[in-house]
C-alpha cells in the first residue's frame, strides 16, 4: 500500500493528512509546548522578587524542549510508513522536524518544505489532495 503524507505543523499543532490506495485520514495533534512563561496576578511585579514568579530561563528551556521533542515523537510515529512527505507551516517548527526526520534517517522521503500561513484542515487536506493526486491501479 502506498502512503503519501501531507503536514502543516507549527509549535501548538500538527494536522497530518495520510493519502492511501484506499482513501485519506486526516490526523491532528496538539502540542502541550508554552513559548512564554506565564507571570501571576493581573499586572508586572517592580521589585526584587519579580524574577521570583517566573521559572529561570535555562530551566523553561529545558521544560520547552523536552516538551517539542516529545511532540516531534508523536508526530513522527505517524510519518514513519509514508513513502513522501510534504511538509508546510508558518515557522520554525516544520525546519526542526525536517531535522529530526533526517536524524531518524526518514529525510530523503521528504518531497518539500513549504513556508505557508494559517490554514483550515479543509485546506490543509485540499492542498494535500493536490499534491499527492489518488493513483489509479
Amino acid at each position: 500500500m502506498r502512503t503519501q503524507v501531507g503536514l502543516w505543523i507549527d509549535h501548538r499543532k500538527a494536522v497530518i493528512v495520510a493519502v492511501t490506495d484506499q482513501g485519506e485520514e486526516i490526523r491532528l495533534i496538539i502540542s502541550k509546548v508554552e513559548k512564554q512563561p506565564r507571570r501571576s496576578g493581573d499586572s508586572p511585579l517592580k521589585g526584587p522578587y519579580e524574577s521570583l514568579l517566573a521559572k529561570a530561563d535555562d530551566s523553561h528551556y529545558k521544560s520547552f524542549t523536552g516538551h517539542l521533542n516529545t511532540y516531534y515523537d508523536a508526530v513522527i510515529k505517524y510519518l514513519r510508513d509514508a513513502e513522501s512527505i510534504l511538509i508546510f507551516g508558518p515557522g520554525a517548527a516544520k525546519d526542526e522536524l525536517k531535522k529530526r526526520l533526517e536524524r531518524e534517517n526518514l529525510g530523503e522521503r521528504i518531497e518539500s518544505i513549504e513556508a505557508v500561513d494559517k490554514m483550515t484542515d479543509r485546506q490543509i487536506a485540499a492542498k494535500v489532495r493536490r499534491r499527492f493526486p489518488k493513483q489509479a491501479d
